[in-house]
């Protein structure tokens, strides 16, 4: 687990310093502003949400082509729903409960 730990945090030290400065509020972004908000925030967005939306019995595992799998899904519902606040739309896809 320490390796796993590491290899995250050096991951972090090398993200372009703008991407660091970007801040995404997940109560106030509306999915319209998140279709358009650029690649790297939607896949550090996702990456976000599907930790969060993770059981505490899930094992520690970053399923990409899962997270691509919800992104995708994820699009599609904000695209439908602009105006619907990003958040909101998240919960309606992947709470199962959470």
């Amino acid at each position: 687990m320490k390796k796993s730990h590491a290899l995250l945090v050096a991951a972090f030290v090398f993200l372009p310093s703008a991407a660091l400065a970007a801040r995404v509020d997940l109560n106030t972004i509306k999915c319209k502003e998140w279709l358009e908000s650029g690649k790297d925030d939607i896949t550090y967005t996702m990456a976000w949400l599907d930790g969060y939306y993770k059981s505490e019995d899930d094992s520690p595992v970053i399923d990409f082509d899962k997270m691509k799998v919800n992104a995708e899904k994820l699009a599609k519902y904000c695209t439908a729903n602009p105006d619907l606040g990003l958040g909101t739309s998240a919960e309606k896809l992947f709470g199962n409960g959470k």
